[in-house]
Order: structure tokens, then sequence, then C-alpha cells
């Protein structure tokens, strides 16, 4: 693996860009390498570490297909079903308490 050029927080240059950026213009890294990264200097830890790739060899967003609709549906529903009582909270289920607050607190 080639080294990546480090650039400091805010200086990367044009055509370079974290996934999040990337997923913001509806692309996604496509499988390409990481071509730089950020460092955001903190006090006392390391520093915050964000990768950079190539805005031109990204490619477009995957569209979601009726069946991974179907599924996230399906999960998101399963997150809000209590276990103990079985009913819908309403809520994502926080999982620190991993019942519905109703059961958690009688």
């Amino acid at each position: 693996m080639a080294a990546v050029s480090v650039y400091r927080w805010r200086l990367a240059p044009e055509g370079l860009a974290t996934v999040r950026q990337l997923r913001a213009r509806g692309l996604r890294p496509g499988g390409q390498d990481v071509a730089g990264q950020l460092e955001r200097p903190r006090r006392r830890r390391g520093p915050l570490v964000a990768y950079l790739y190539r805005i031109d060899a990204a490619k477009p967003v995957r569209p979601m297909t009726p069946a991974k609709w179907a599924a996230l549906a399906k999960a998101n529903t399963a997150r809000r079903r209590c276990p103990e009582c079985g009913r819908d909270a309403g809520y994502v289920i926080p999982p620190s308490l991993g019942m519905c607050a109703t059961c958690a607190y009688p």
C-alpha cells in the first residue's frame, strides 16, 4: 500500500472529498483506494482522521430497490417492538433499557 498524503483540517485540495461529502453529491467511493486523509488536531488525544477519495473516480449511489425498502421497514419495526410486552412502543427502544419505558419503569 502506498503512503497517502496527509492534509490539515479544511486544507484538502480540490477534487478530493470525504464519504459524507460524496454522499451529499449522490456519489460513493466505488471501491477506489484512499487518496489522502485529513487530520484535525485535538488537545489531549490523537487527531481525528477523515479519509479522502477522488471525486472524478467516484460512482453514483445505487438506488434503493423495493426489496431493500421492505427490509429497512421491517428492521425499523423490529426496533420499535418491546420484547417484554410485544407492543409497538411508538419510538425506537433504547438499547440501554432493552424494553419500552412502560415495562422498564412500572
